[in-house]
Parts: C-alpha cells; structure tokens; sequence
C-alpha cells in the first residue's frame, strides 16, 4: 500500500539522469536514503544529499538545490505536492489529496489486514523459538525468544508465508541426570504433583548447592544420565513425568500469551536420527579426534572446533541440532529457518551453519539466527540453579492484579470474568510491549518498576487508545453515523499528521521482516497512538461542526483502529475493546 518512499526515489532518479549524465543511482537505493525529518514543518520526506555527494562529486547544497529545482509539480508523482532544498536536505511534501483520497479508502476497505501481502505465497518459513529447558520455570529470560519469535511467525503470516513454528524443548541432555538424583534421593511424588515445576526448580537448586560440598554428585548425575541414553526404564518415566510435570506450567503461559506452536519435537526426538548425520560427517573426513572428542576442524573459517561428540561417545547440542535441522527441511522443505535465541549462542549457530554446509547440504544459507541481548536483574545474571529469577507467572499474576485496580477505579461497569480477563490482557500486555520496545540485541536489565509502569509509552497507553477507538465507533453506530472517506476533507494538522502516520503502517512491516526486529512495529505503534491522541484532544470527532466533518473524522478513526488492531496483533498484543 505505502508507496510514497517507493514513487519518490523513481522520481530523485529520473532527476539525477537528466541533471547528470552518465551517473546511475538505482531508485531501489534512493529510496532507502529518505529520512522523516524530526520538524514535520520541514517536510513529510528528507533527501539527505550528502549521500550523493560523492557519487555527483557536488556539494550537497549545490545538489538539493538543482533537484529542488527540477523536480517542480508536473515531474513528481502524484503522491507528492512539492519538493524544496533546505541546504543540504531535499524535503518532500505528501500530498493532502493523496493521504486523503488513497490511504485512507484503501485501509477502511482493506480493515485489518491494510498491511497484509501476499509476498510470501508459496514459502514456507520455520521458526525455532521459545523452547525452554524442561523441569525449569518459565522466567523473566525466556520472554525474549518467546515474544521475538511469535511476533516474526506472526509478522511473516501477515505477508503470506506459510510458517511452521517449533517449541525445541530442552528435554534431553545431562541437567536430566541431575534431576533423577535429586529426586532419588530427596523428590516425592506427592509434593511435586502438588506444587508442580517449582518443586522440580527446588530439587534442581538443592542438587547444586549439595554438589558444591559433595563432588561426587556430579559423577552420580553423568551415570543416570547414561542409563537414560541407554533406554533405562525407571529413568525414562521420571523424565516423561518431568516433561509432563512442566508442560502442563508453559501451557498456561503460552495461553497466556496467546502463543501456540505447530510442534513440541524437542532435544529428544532427535535422538535416533543423530547417528546417520554424525557418519554423514565421518565419511565426508570432517570428523577429527582431538582428547579423545569428535570435532570438526573450523579454524579455516577463524571459529574453535565443533564438539560433534564427547570422548565417551556422548552427543551435545550441535550433534541434535544438525539433525534437527536436516529433519526439519525434509519435513518441511522450508525457504528459511530462523532460529531465535541469546546472543550468546551466535557463535554455536556460526558453527552450527558452517558445518552444515560442510556436509554438502546446499539450503544451509537458508539458515538464520536471530539473536537478542541478555536479560539481567539489578545488573546480575539470571541463574534457576542459584534461584536468581524472575517467574514469568508471577509477573503476570502481579502485573494483572495491578491492572485490576485500576480498571476497578475507573471503569466501575466493566466486571466480571470481562473485568478479569481485560486486566489479563493488559497486564501481560504491559510487560511483552515493555519487552519489545527495546532493539532485540540490546541486553536489558529487567526492573519491575519499570516494566509495570502503565504511565507514558506503554502497553497499556497503547491498548487504552486501541480502545478508544472502539468506543468512538460503537457510539456512533448507535448513533446511526457511517464513516465517509469522501465527504470533508484534511482541515487540520492533527488531522494529516495520523494519515500521514497512518501511511507509514507497510513500511514498518517491511522493515520489521528486513531486520527480523519487531520493536519497529512497537515503535511505530507508539507514534500512530501519539498522533491520534493529539488528533482526539484537539479535533472533535462526533460533535464536529458539521456532519461531513463528522464522517470524516470518524472515517480517520476506523482507519486507525483498524491499523493499531493489526498492529497489536503483530506484537502478540490482545486487542481490548473495552479498559
């Protein structure tokens, strides 16, 4: 739908081949130069010209200055309304008639799907994220992966690509060995079905803190992982009463979160499918023994050997997860697979792909890590083994209680199972939208008090004016108002400033799935909320002088909650109607 950044580098381009011969800047890169300008009295577009400088070897005064001047009103396209030099910028005006007459008919016809595609028809793109560690709790560090990763599912849906999304459980490896002793020597059953992960949390803590006196403990948790490997039956039901015991936990955070996943094939369903991958690579000669390890020699490309196997023949996590990955392109033949985890796995993944596609395999450059900064408390790591954590269900619980209040104190008519599943959605709205307002890569020292700040660019802010809009529109249906496009016309500055914001909506999405980086959309959220807001305050919508006006502004409203809705959506936002 935006095609204002598209249509104006066509024409910058046209200009630069009259106004200089023989210099070719394709229209695709002239485009990727325009800039908002932060004074919106400036110009709704900016040309900064000092990217052209070089290339024109032209003063970017000299340079805005020659296009200003010909790219007068019959050479811009229709989108535009003029452009001036403001010394080394070229600004571009939108035309009012355009934002009018084009953006807004097309998001009331197209509704919440104004920013949808069918770009991706016929791809298939699997994502990896979430996939927390089994017998642990779902904490304040697994949000990262989590929302990230159902957000970019949810965005590439959005642009028609047919998305697989994968919960690669960490159920197989030695912490299992761990808790089978811990539970053999201090579990019971009864405790545990009662209180559920964290009892499991509690063994696991207690294991470490006896290990640091008795070493030996250590070796037991090896030994009982081996007998696991090896298909030992007690083993094997505690571990799937482990994963059971936990599952039944994520589920009413994923819930929660309104996350759902196509698979559950964690760490262990890989486990018959290793052998044929580890002799792939024997038989390729990129197995090397080093101590008494199987390794893949990497220091042509400046990386540390892969561990594909341990000396006494055990697998790790690259061994499973170049299975996965070979399994999950046979099942799925996907065109990419990204997988979604901490920053500080980027080296195993740079590893993980090099051997891959050492192997022969040729869509090992489909595979994408998408990495995300760390997430501290009050500056210290996060560690379930020390209890230094912060329980996604308790921020949850806390947050929406929170929200209670407030709802109860404001909006007295809302009660009920509606009342408690608004301040639901707003509360665990509160802390993903805190999540994602930052750049994925950014590490983040989590503070509650921040993250269940309701006040100034928040969830909450967001879904209240969501909701807003909701109430205007059902007033006026009442009222028996239609919106009209049509009828009116662009009378103030708060009035184009949302249509112009309103515009922005596909190029965010074309951005977010570029970068892989939702906190786009957040943002752009955060302005299109800002925009109508002043919009609100300053112009009235049903008590308009007029009825053209009227409909008008009413139309201006349904446009932005049909795009704030989509937007909500692609950040695993809940749309409330009512707050």
């Amino acid at each position: 739908m935006n095609k204002i950044k598209e249509n104006t580098g066509i024409a910058i381009a046209h200009a630069i081949n009259d106004l200089y011969p023989g210099v070719e800047i394709s229209p695709e890169d002239l485009a990727s130069y325009l800039e908002y300008p932060p004074d919106t009295s400036m110009g709704d577009l900016a040309l900064p010209c000092f990217r052209l400088s070089r290339t024109l070897r032209t003063s970017p005064d000299k340079i805005a200055a020659s296009l200003g001047g010909y790219l007068t009103a019959d050479k811009l396209p229709a989108c535009l309304s003029s452009a001036k030099p403001i010394g080394g910028y070229l600004n571009f005006r939108v035309s009012d008639d355009y934002l009018k007459g084009t953006v807004l008919p097309y998001i009331l016809e197209r509704g919440e799907l104004c920013g949808a595609t069918e770009e991706g028809a016929g791809k298939t793109i699997v994502l990896d994220y979430s996939s927390p560690n089994v017998a642990k709790p779902f904490h304040v560090g697994h949000l990262g992966t989590t929302v990230i990763g159902h957000s970019l599912k949810k965005l590439f849906e959005y642009r028609g690509y047919k998305c697989i999304g994968i919960n690669h459980l960490g159920d197989w490896g030695t912490q299992f060995g761990k808790m089978i002793v811990a539970y053999k020597r201090w579990g019971d059953r009864e405790v545990i079905e009662r209180g559920g992960i964290d009892e499991l949390v509690a063994l696991y803590v207690k294991f470490h803190a006896e290990a640091e006196v008795d070493k030996s403990l250590e070796d037991e948790a090896r030994a009982e992982f081996h007998k696991l490997e090896m298909g030992d039956e007690e083993n094997l039901k505690l571990w799937r009463w482990f994963i059971d015991v936990s599952l039944k936990e994520y589920e009413v955070t994923y819930k929660q979160l309104g996350i759902t996943f196509d698979s559950y094939a964690g760490e262990s369903f890989y486990t018959d499918k290793m052998d044929a991958q580890v002799e792939k690579l024997r038989k390729a000669g990129l197995l090397k023994i080093d101590n008494g390890a199987s390794v893949v020699d990497l220091s042509e490309y400046d990386m540390p050997p892969c561990l594909i196997l341990k000396s006494d023949g055990s697998t790790l996590y690259a061994t499973r997860d170049i299975a996965a990955a070979v399994y999950r392109y046979d099942t799925y033949h996907f065109d990419r697979c990204i997988y979604v985890t901490s920053s500080a796995q980027s080296l195993h993944f740079a590893q993980l792909f090099r051997v891959i596609s050492l192997m022969g395999y040729d869509w090992a450059d489909r595979l994408v890590h998408v990495p995300y900064g760390t997430v501290s408390i009050n500056g210290e790591k996060l560690a379930t083994r020390t209890g230094n954590v912060v329980l996604l269900k308790d921020l949850f619980r806390i947050a929406t209680e929170k929200v209670y209040d407030i709802i109860s104190e404001k909006n007295p008519s809302l009660e009920g199972e509606e009342k408690r599943a608004t301040a639901e959605a707003v509360g665990v709205g509160a802390i993903v939208f805190y999540y994602l307002t930052s750049n994925r890569i950014r590490d983040i020292n989590f503070n509650m008090d921040d993250a269940l700040n309701f006040e100034g660019n928040t969830g909450p802010y967001a879904m209240y004016t969501y909701a807003r809009t909701c109430s205007i529109m059902k007033k006026a249906t009442a009222d028996g108002i239609e919106p009209d496009a049509i009828s009116g016309g662009i009378t103030t500055p708060e009035e184009r400033e949302t249509l112009f914001t309103l515009s922005r909506f596909s190029e965010a999405v074309d951005y977010a799935i570029r970068d892989y980086e939702p906190s786009i959309v957040t943002r752009y959220i955060l302005d299109l909320c800002a925009a109508f807001n002043r919009f609100y305050h300053n112009c009235p919508i049903l008590s308009a002088k007029d009825a053209e006006t009227v409909r008008f502004r009413l139309a201006l409203t349904s446009a932005v909650k049909n795009t704030l809705g989509a937007a909500l959506e692609l950040i695993c936002l809940k749309k409330t109607e009512k707050i």
